[in-house]
């Protein structure tokens, strides 16, 4: 989507007679929009309300959306379909990363409740980047340096975490991926999933994204 067209639709929403449809999927699609775990202000002040509607209501639906079509009657789970995706339409790689890249991201994100990562986790953060403060540093610099639109990672790969960053809805689950593994946690940096609150300012839009990460959630991937 161009950003005047990104902008014009935020508008449209911003009206108070809008009214957003339900995006439940058919039951005949192979793959279906999850719910957020929280409401759209819940992230508020750092994310608000509006974003988070058109980010799930209208972006993660359309990747959902443009997935079944490619893949009407998939007989695999996303993680097996994305484990061959060089194989698979361009389509696929597209809309299939989109999907579980945001279902993944939303529980990443939490509202602030003061979590924070396991022992084990804090433990292998400090041997891997020496301190937590270092792997944020090293976190951020991903997710800011990543030209265009992409994520930033943190995997486990080979018993060690290591951060990474993906073009477009790529994800370390693909083949075609640089660096591979299982994401730990994840940051969008797709613009529009800041850009009506920070605009074109994408480091203020990270560095609020350390008050919302599920550390909880991040903690349970980690020792999967």
């Amino acid at each position: 989507m161009k950003r005047s067209e990104f902008l014009k639709q935020s508008l449209v929403l911003a009206g108070a007679s809008v009214v957003l449809p339900s995006f439940s999927a058919p039951v005949a699609d192979s793959f279906s929009l999850p719910a957020l775990p929280y409401a759209f202000d819940a992230l508020e002040p750092h994310i608000d309300r509006l974003t988070m509607e058109i980010h799930h209501d209208r972006h993660h639906k359309a990747y959902v959306d443009n997935l079944n079509k490619a893949l009407p009657a998939a007989t695999k789970s996303l993680e097996e379909i994305l484990a061959t995706v060089s194989t698979q339409p361009v389509a696929v790689r597209n809309n299939g990363g989109g999907h579980w890249n945001h279902s993944f991201f939303w529980n990443v994100l939490g509202p602030a409740k003061g979590s924070k990562p396991s022992a084990a986790l804090a433990k292998q953060i400090e041997a891997d980047f020496g301190s937590f403060d270092a792997f944020k540093a090293e976190f951020t610099k991903a997710a800011t340096s990543r030209f265009g639109s992409g994520w930033a990672w943190l995997i486990k790969k080979e018993g060690k975490l290591v951060i990474s960053s993906t073009p477009n809805q790529d994800n370390p689950l693909m083949d075609v991926a640089e660096v591979k593994g299982q994401p730990i946690l994840a940051l969008d940096v797709w613009e529009h999933a800041y850009y009506l609150k920070y605009m074109n300012k994408r480091a203020d839009y990270i560095a609020a994204f350390w008050n919302l990460v599920n550390w909880d959630f991040v903690s349970t991937n980690f020792t999967k």
